[in-house]
């Protein structure tokens, strides 16, 4: 994941003046403590975060938060401060870990692959938009064979709710709006930092484990994901 570095002022750079400062930074602060900042959804605030990036770092440290910038993606995110093992943070965590369902775990692993495949296809697209449909014949892979159409349906709805709550799809479509047509969702790119390469790389052994939870009936079962936690 490539971190985006403030550039020093020079001839072309426009100043950082102090209205900026006052009136940017708490936009920006705020908007990053309510979620990532994607630049194609929200240009003005990535265009402050650009030229605040050291006030809003430093401001963010206060609280025990590291920003995370990939100016290649164009995603920004906040992540608590790693503390080594057996120590205590000096400060209480504010971006809460969660521990995902099952369910959810493998929907986040098979869109994470999806993403990769779309990444290496070479068509120059950079979103990658797949419809209901098409998420349900993911997982359907991963479903027990006595599982009814309807019940795989609305158990594939309520996981992607889930996913777009953290953050990682987007609906394209209002519900009442689809004509009939299955719903449209993008995957944010920002998944790639939350599934990273090293956990891409072992998904076969992951899919393997995940089908074989599926048959022994561990479908609603807890469980984390990968050592990854969101937040």
């Amino acid at each position: 994941m490539t971190e985006m570095t403030h550039s020093t002022a020079g001839p072309e750079a426009d100043p950082i003046n102090t209205h900026q400062v006052k009136d940017g930074l708490p936009l920006v602060a705020v908007s990053l403590l309510k979620g990532p900042i994607h630049r194609n959804r929200k240009p003005d605030v990535w265009a402050l975060l650009d030229k605040l990036q050291p006030q809003v770092r430093d401001h963010m440290a206060v609280l025990g938060l590291v920003l995370v910038i990939d100016e290649a993606e164009g995603y920004a995110y906040l992540r608590s401060v790693e503390v080594p093992e057996g120590e205590v943070s000096p400060v209480p965590r504010l971006m809460a870990r969660r521990s995902l369902s099952f369910p959810v775990s493998l929907l986040l692993a098979l869109l994470r692959k999806r993403l990769a495949e779309f990444d290496s296809s070479g068509g120059g697209e950079t979103r990658l938009i797949l419809t209901q449909e098409e998420i349900v014949e993911l997982v359907r892979l991963f479903t027990p064979e006595t599982t009814n159409e309807t019940k795989i349906v609305d158990n594939v709805e309520r996981h992607l709710n889930r996913v777009i709550e953290l953050g990682f799809l987007r609906r394209l479509d209002k519900r009442a709006s689809t004509g009939g047509q299955s719903p449209r969702y993008e995957v944010q790119r920002i998944l790639k930092a939350y599934v990273d390469g090293q956990w891409l790389s072992e998904f076969n052994e992951r899919l393997a484990e995940y089908a074989a939870r599926l048959r022994d009936g561990g479908e609603d079962g807890r469980q984390g994901d990968g050592g990854h936690h969101h937040g």
